[in-house]
């Protein structure tokens, strides 16, 4: 079966880009109270408005809010129920200069992009009338305007259905993902109040053409997963005018970078597709204005994809990269001041240094064995009143400062570097077909693309890993749950202003796909949405998949 769905998909995403949903700047819940009000207007929800909810997120500095809504089938009696997720916040618009209110008019829009300094390319997707642009039609509320439809569809129509079909439009995937986090509450207390069975995840997130000559459309399987490892680097004051006479952890958290940034030795591979290296996202020392004196401490931090690699085997390759970054500093550093004492005709004296590499949990665990209680209870207290007086201080930030506290522990004040783990943690998840459900989710949307290559003019390619962090990583665990004792021993937050729902996300643990928007410049000024795709070949896909397994 074909839906004729593109006008109705069309005008629901118009509609939804102009709400503005920046995230964490209060328009999330806007979006999030238009999609519950457009579910409570049908007759289906009027009857049955215990199975739509405007959900409040948990733990949350910030208020904001997602709509989720279930329908029944009639169609037999199957618990079988399939889960269709998409957020609703965006990115900023600082891009746009001080075009930012067109960002959120399709209609506009494109004249105005006309006028600025755009691309050929863009040009020509302008006058071809094949994209919506807007801030956030592709990335992604031509998504969730998908998902709507269908709700509506099975809700005027539940006899077709032998299962039940939740949607959720979450708030804040662009930052911490407080909203798939709150909604697995909602998705566990539906599994206990209705019986609900839970067999597979539809996500809608965005993807787009790997290289210009790229005609290909792509659904994914299971999701990539990533870490952010983390770097705290102490050093050995001293003056500039003496400049051998200290350690400058700038120097060593340098050659961290040289070694890990864009390393392919690095890459995670599996199922014949390998992870793009990790990348520097930050680097920095903490010195607050100018001194001569060289810097006390400094830190990194890394993103690192994953497709098999778990928070262990992350960690202990940071830990060797690291060694060898500091042997190499201190060998380097040797050189330098034997050169210069020649030069000079100054005495040469050996660096009183040593290579020192500890995880957080080793650093932690030396400490506990030389202070006890006293330090465990300290550290505790000392970053529950760090997250309680500063609710909204970053999570990076966070994890430093309770590095610090705990520095002021140490016996051993020689320069070290301790690894930690400083973000949210974005699960891998990987689909083998070894399982029942992971089986019929394969089969259900390779019967769909089928179906659906019929009326795409481009090639819908499956692969096996959505290449974009996502909340599809909040679905499913891949990893052994063991193996995540490294993720929780190595992060400092941990229980304070981190928890990863562990228990929540193995009560439901689906296999996942994302059969997403199409469109180009995600995240930037030009983002745009290819429609015939996007609201009419998705959409059906995505029909066709959840006939599939719950017809």
């Amino acid at each position: 079966m074909y839906l004729n769905c593109f006008d109705e998909v069309k005008n629901i995403t118009r509609d939804l880009v102009k709400i503005p949903s920046i995230v964490r700047q209060g328009g999330e819940s806007d979006v999030a109270k238009w999609i519950y009000d457009y579910y409570m207007d049908m007759d289906y929800f009027k009857k049955n408005p215990d199975q739509v909810v405007f959900q409040e997120t948990l733990n949350d500095e910030v208020l904001r809010h997602n709509a989720i809504a279930l329908v029944k089938g009639t169609k037999g009696v199957s618990n079988r129920t399939v889960v269709m997720m998409g957020h609703i916040d965006t990115v900023g618009v600082d891009d746009f200069g001080t075009n930012w209110k067109a960002a959120f008019d399709p209609d506009r829009l494109p004249e105005i992009l006309k006028e600025m300094n755009v691309s050929e390319e863009v040009l020509e997707d302008i006058e071809s009338g094949d994209y919506m642009f807007g801030r956030g039609a592709l990335d992604m509320k031509a998504g969730v305007a998908g998902h709507m439809y269908l709700i509506k569809y099975f809700a005027e129509n539940p006899g077709e259905l032998d299962g039940n079909l939740v949607a959720i439009a979450e708030c804040d995937e662009e930052d911490n993902s407080h909203g798939i986090i709150s909604a697995l509450k909602i998705l566990k207390q539906w599994k206990r109040d209705h019986g609900l069975e839970y067999v597979a995840a539809i996500n809608a997130d965005y993807s787009t053409p790997y290289h210009r000559k790229d005609q290909n459309r792509y659904v994914y399987f299971g999701t990539i997963g990533k870490l952010l490892p983390s770097f705290y680097v102490t050093g050995k004051e001293t003056h500039v005018g003496d400049s051998f006479g200290g350690f400058n952890p700038n120097t060593l958290v340098a050659e961290i970078t040289r070694k890990i940034d864009l390393n392919p030795d690095l890459c995670d591979e599996a199922q014949g597709e390998v992870t793009v290296p990790p990348t520097s996202l930050k680097q920095t020392d903490t010195k607050v204005g100018y001194t001569v004196q060289t810097p006390l401490a400094a830190y990194s931090y890394y993103n690192f994809f994953t497709h098999s690699m778990s928070p262990r085997d992350v960690i202990l390759k940071m830990k060797d990269k690291a060694e060898e970054a500091f042997d190499e500093v201190l060998e380097r550093m040797d050189q330098s001041y034997r050169k210069y004492c020649e030069m000079g005709g100054h005495t040469y004296t050996p660096f009183p240094y040593r290579t020192r590499v500890y995880t957080w949990e080793e650093f932690y665990n030396e400490l506990l064995t030389i202070h006890g209680d006293k330090f465990k209870l300290a550290i505790k207290n000392f970053a529950a009143d760090l997250n309680e007086k500063n609710p909204s201080m970053d999570l990076r930030d966070f994890s430093v400062a309770v590095i610090e506290e705990a520095w002021k522990w140490s016996q051993d004040k020689s320069p070290v570097v301790i690894i930690y783990y400083s973000s949210l943690f974005s699960s891998r998840i990987e689909m083998t077909g070894k399982t029942d459900k992971e089986k019929a989710l394969l089969d259900s949307v390779k019967g769909s693309i089928d179906l659906v290559q019929d009326h795409s003019d481009k090639p819908i390619v499956v692969k096996m890993f959505y290449p974009y962090i996502s909340d599809s990583s909040f679905m499913a665990l891949s990893d052994d749950p063991h193996e995540l004792v490294a993720l929780e021993r190595n992060m400092p937050s941990w229980g304070t202003k981190y928890n990863h729902p562990i228990d929540d996300i193995m009560d439901i643990n689906v296999p996942v796909v994302n059969i997403g928007t199409y469109g180009k410049d995600g995240h930037k000024f030009t983002e745009r949405v290819h429609m015939r795709y996007t609201f009419e070949n998705v959409t059906n896909m995505t029909f066709n998949t959840i006939k599939s397994l719950l017809g």
